[in-house]
């Protein structure tokens, strides 16, 4: 069994704030680079209720399913399905997902410490090693993670975010 990837990024925003900007403001922060629709992309979001659509939108009603929400309370967590294959293609079943949980800590000066945590891995099968690495390296969630500090930054009107790898 693989070790689970664990990322954080400090950012100044209340835990609801870092929260809604996750999860409800996807479309502003995530990079369009990994995205089907790339440049092209109209909508990325996740509907944060147990079973919710994690979805993108793309030209000509160009619509992809690429995960579901398995559990969510507001303002703490929220656990995706990530049904995104190691050959980078929607997995429309969810036992060949893996999981992603995203915690939001708020500390006493009124930042909030966002946790990701991916693991299980293995159920991808082929590639899922691999799979693993990129996902680990600078160029995965480290990358995305850095991605969000950015807009949660332009959104709280601060000039800095601590991102830790």
């Amino acid at each position: 069994m693989q070790t689970a990837i664990r990322k954080q990024v400090k950012v100044d925003l209340s835990a609801e704030k870092a929260f809604n900007t996750f999860v409800n403001g996807l479309t502003l922060w995530w990079p369009k680079a990994y995205t089907w629709s790339k440049d092209k992309l109209t909508e990325i979001s996740i509907h944060p209720v147990p079973g919710g659509h994690c979805m993108e939108k793309g030209p000509n009603d160009f619509r992809c399913d690429w995960g579901t929400v398995s559990a969510v309370k507001r303002s703490e967590y929220i656990t995706i399905k990530w049904q995104i294959s190691p050959f980078r293609v929607p997995e429309p079943d969810p036992l060949k997902a893996s999981e992603v949980t995203i915690r939001f800590r708020a500390m006493h000066d009124g930042q909030t410490v966002v946790e990701l945590r991916h693991d299980h891995f293995e159920n991808h099968g082929d590639g899922h090693e691999e799979y693993r690495k990129a996902m680990d390296s600078s160029q995965g969630w480290e990358y995305i993670l850095a991605c969000f500090a950015v807009r949660a930054r332009k959104g709280n009107g601060t000039t800095t975010a601590e991102v830790a790898f």
